[in-house]
C-alpha cells in the first residue's frame, strides 16, 4: 500500500513539474493583445485530465504575447505584430520517440524569426515565411525518452521550443493561433487539437493499425534528396577540437558551381585551426586574440590559425595545389571550385575538404559537437542556391583507409540540403536576345537584366531599343549610334533618357534561321563579355511544347533530358571553352566578346498548329546552370514583307555574322 502511494505521489509530482514547465511563462498573469505586453497572463488552463489520459506524445502551443510593430498603419489587415510563442512536446507513453518532428499550421502570414530548441525543416535560413505552416525538428534535443527509462526525468522526457516572429492579418483583439498542431513522425495518429484561450494541445498516440515501412531503421532521419547536398562528417573527436570533412555533391542535371564560395555561422565561437583541400578567404587572428578564444587557448599561436571569423568564407584550392603535402592530397579537391553536373562528368560532380575545429569553450565531452548554421554557397555564374539547416543523420560510412575489406564510420554526421531558386528580377547573371529571319529587328536583352548600379545617365524602367542584328556583336557602350539610327530608319519611338544596358557578363542570342514544311532550324550564339574564360561550359534550352521534335545540333554536343524537357548543349572536345573578351584589331575598334555558335534542327512530326513565332523560341535558357533573363516579347512577322525576301535577308545576315565570328 505504501509503495502504491509512493508511485501515485511520484506520478502527480511528475505531472505537476510538466505543467510548470509548460506554463512557466504563462502562469504569472494575463495576455494583452492591445499592443503592449503586461506582466499578467491568464492562469494556467491546461487540464490535468488531458495529461492523465494521454498515452503517447503530448503537444502544446502557447501564444505568450503580441505587440504592434512599426510602421503603424490604419489598415489592420496589413499591420505587423511581433509575437512570442512556445511549443512543447512530452513523451508520456511507453516507447522512446526518436527524431521528433512537430507541424505547426501557421495561417496569418507569419514570419518565423527565431526558434530556440528546433530547426524549421521546410524553411530556409531564418527569418523565413511560414504562413502555410512549418515542421519543426529537434535541435539539439532530438529524442524524447520515457518516464520508465528515466525515472520520471522531465528534462529527458520533454522539450520546449521558444519562438518569436511577425504576424499579419488580425486586428487589435485577435489571437493568431495556428490551425493545427500535430506530430509528423510515422506511426502516430493525432486527433484535432483542443484550444483553451491562447493555448492549444493534443495527445498523439501510436497508431497500432499503421503498417511499418520496410525502409531500413535508422536512429536519425534518413538523408534527403536535393539539388545540392553538403555532408558535415566528424571524423575524429577530442575534448578540445574535432576533425570534420565537408563534402559537396551536385545532384541536379543543370546544377553547377564555378569558383565556389561556402560560408556558414558558428554557434558557440568555434574557430578553424587548419584546412586541407580548401582555404579560408580571410586569415585575421584578431577575432581570436581579442576574443574568448585567447582565454581558453592562451598557448596557441593564433597567427597560424586558418580562420577566426564567426562567418568564415571557404573556397576550393587551385589545381596546382592538388599534390601539396600540407594542404592538398585529398580526393575530389583542388579543382578551382568547379563542380560539374553529373550529366557531364560524375567524377567532377563532387568537391571535398577537411577542417580542424577548436570548440568554444573546450569541454571534456568529445561528442558535444554543434554544427555550424546558416549555410550558403554560390559560384560565379551559376544557379542561386538556398540551403536549409543541418539535420543530424546516421554516421556516414567510409571505406577503411587501410585498404582492407572493412568500413569506417564517422563520429557524427549532419546533412545540409540546398535547392536551386529562380532568380528575382534584375538579379540574373546572363540574358537572352531574340531574332528571326522573318523580322529585321533583333530584340535585345532586357534593360538592367542583371541589375543596374548607376541609373543617373540612363532609364532603368524603359524597354530596350530594337537593334539591327549586327549590333549584338559589340558591347552595349558601342551600340548607341546603331540603335538610334535603326530607330530612325524604322520610325520607332526613342525615350528622352535612353534605356540602361543589360549589364550581363554572358548573353545568348537565339535566332530562328528557317521555317519550312517538315521542320525548322535555329542558331544559338553565346557571348562572353568578361575577361576570363569559361572552361567546360554548357547551356541548356527548355521547350515546353516541342521538345520531342529536336533532331540534332551541329557544332556542339547535344543531349536530351526528357524529365526536364531540356536540350543540354556543351562544347565538343577541344572547343569546350568560351574565351573572354579581347581588344579589337585597332585602338578605335570596340572590344570583341568570346563567342561560340551552333545550329540546331527540329522537325514538325506530330505537331499541330505549329507557329514559328510562338513555338520557335525556348521557354527557359540556362548558362552553366544559371537561369538567364528572357525578353518579354518575341519577334513578330513583319507586315508587307514576302517570305522570299525575308529569307534572302536572313541568309545575308547569317553569312555576315558567321564571317565575323570566324575572324
Amino acid at each position: 500500500m505504501k509503495v502504491a502511494l509512493n508511485e501515485a505521489a511520484s506520478w502527480y509530482m511528475l505531472r505537476f513539474l510538466f505543467i510548470c514547465l509548460l506554463s512557466f511563462n504563462v502562469c504569472h498573469g494575463k495576455l494583452d493583445f492591445s499592443g503592449t505586453d503586461t506582466a499578467e497572463e491568464e492562469p494556467n488552463a491546461l487540464p490535468d485530465t488531458e495529461l492523465d489520459s494521454c498515452n503517447g506524445i503530448f503537444l502544446t502551443y502557447t501564444l505568450i504575447s503580441r505587440v504592434r510593430e512599426y510602421p503603424h498603419v490604419k489598415n489592420m489587415s496589413k499591420q505587423a505584430w511581433a509575437f512570442k510563442s512556445e511549443a512543447t512536446l512530452m513523451n508520456v507513453g511507453d516507447e522512446e520517440l526518436n527524431d521528433w518532428q512537430m507541424y505547426i499550421g501557421f495561417q496569418y502570414s507569419e514570419i518565423l524569426v527565431s526558434a530556440d530548441g528546433a530547426v524549421a525543416m521546410d524553411a530556409d535560413d531564418l527569418p523565413a515565411p511560414v504562413g502555410n505552416g512549418t515542421t519543426l525538428a529537434g535541435n539539439p534535443v532530438m529524442d524524447l525518452k520515457t518516464a520508465i527509462e528515466t525515472a520520471g526525468d522531465v528534462n529527458q522526457m520533454s522539450v520546449r521550443v521558444k519562438m518569436s516572429g511577425t504576424q499579419f492579418g488580425l486586428g487589435k483583439e485577435g489571437k493568431p493561433m495556428p490551425k493545427i498542431i500535430k506530430l509528423v513522425n510515422d506511426g502516430f495518429k493525432c486527433p484535432a487539437p483542443s484550444r483553451k484561450g491562447s493555448r492549444m494541445f493534443v495527445c498523439c498516440k501510436k497508431d497500432r493499425k499503421a503498417k511499418a515501412k520496410l525502409s531500413k531503421k535508422t536512429k536519425f532521419p534518413p538523408r534527403r534528396n536535393g539539388d545540392l547536398t553538403i555532408a558535415y562528417d566528424v571524423l575524429q573527436a577530442f575534448s578540445h577540437n574535432y576533425l570534420a570533412q565537408v563534402t559537396i555533391d551536385n545532384n541536379h542535371p543543370l546544377g553547377r558551381l564555378d569558383h565556389w564560395n561556402l560560408t556558414w555561422e558558428w554557434q558557440h565561437g568555434e574557430f578553424i585551426n587548419t584546412v586541407r583541400g580548401a582555404f579560408a578567404r580571410i586569415k585575421d587572428p584578431s577575432e581570436c586574440v581579442y576574443g574568448p578564444a585567447a582565454r581558453y587557448y592562451g598557448d596557441l599561436d593564433f597567427s597560424q590559425v586558418a580562420n577566426c571569423q564567426k562567418k568564415p568564407i571557404l573556397s576550393d584550392l587551385p589545381a596546382e595545389r592538388k599534390d601539396d603535402e600540407k594542404i592538398g592530397k585529398l580526393p575530389w579537391c583542388c579543382r578551382n571550385g568547379t563542380v560539374l553536373p553529373p550529366i557531364m562528368d560524375k567524377n567532377k560532380a563532387r568537391s571535398l575538404f577537411q577542417i580542424q575545429v577548436f570548440k568554444m569553450p573546450p569541454d571534456d565531452n568529445r561528442t558535444e559537437i554543434t554544427p555550424p548554421m546558416k549555410w550558403h554557397i554560390d559560384g560565379v555564374i551559376n544557379p542561386q542556391y538556398k540551403c536549409g539547416p543541418p539535420i543530424r543523420v546516421d554516421p556516414q560510412v567510409f571505406p577503411d583507409p587501410s585498404g582492407l575489406s572493412a568500413i569506417q564510420t564517422a563520429v557524427a554526421s549532419w546533412q545540409v540540403v540546398c535547392n536551386i531558386t529562380t532568380p528575382k528580377p534584375q538579379t540574373n547573371r546572363c540574358c537572352v536576345s531574340f531574332s528571326a529571319f522573318y523580322n529585321e529587328s533583333a530584340i535585345p536583352c532586357n534593360t538592367c537584366a542583371c541589375g543596374c548600379d548607376v541609373t543617373r545617365k540612363c532609364n532603368y524602367k524603359a524597354s530596350p531599343l530594337l537593334l539591327p542584328p549586327d549590333a549584338l556583336l559589340v558591347p552595349f557602350v558601342n551600340r548607341t549610334k546603331k540603335a538610334l539610327a535603326w530607330a530612325k530608319l524604322k520610325h520607332n519611338n526613342v525615350p528622352t533618357k535612353l534605356p540602361c544596358g543589360d549589364n550581363c557578363p554572358v548573353s545568348i542570342n537565339w535566332h530562328v534561321n528557317t521555317d519550312h514544311k517538315v521542320g525548322w532550324t535555329a542558331r544559338i550564339t553565346i557571348f562572353n563579355w568578361e575577361d576570363y574564360t569559361f572552361d567546360d561550359w554548357f547551356t541548356a534550352l527548355k521547350f515546353d511544347n516541342n521538345f520531342e521534335t529536336f533532331e540534332d545540333v551541329y557544332s556542339f554536343n547535344g543531349t536530351r533530358i526528357p524529365g526536364l524537357k531540356t536540350i543540354f548543349l556543351q562544347g565538343v572536345k577541344g572547343l569546350n571553352y568560351l574565351a573572354g573578351e579581347t581588344n579589337g584589331t585597332h585602338e578605335y575598334d570596340p572590344r570583341v566578346p568570346g563567342k561560340q555558335q551552333s545550329v540546331l534542327s527540329f522537325n514538325k512530326k506530330n505537331i499541330k498548329d505549329f507557329d514559328i513565332t510562338r513555338d520557335g523560341f525556348p521557354t527557359s535558357v540556362y548558362f552553366n546552370g544559371e537561369e538567364c533573363a528572357l525578353p518579354p516579347i518575341r519577334p513578330m512577322k513583319s507586315l508587307g514583307h514576302h517570305q522570299s525576301s525575308i529569307n534572302l535577308l536572313a541568309i545575308i545576315i547569317s553569312a555576315f555574322v558567321t564571317f565575323l565570328l570566324m575572324h
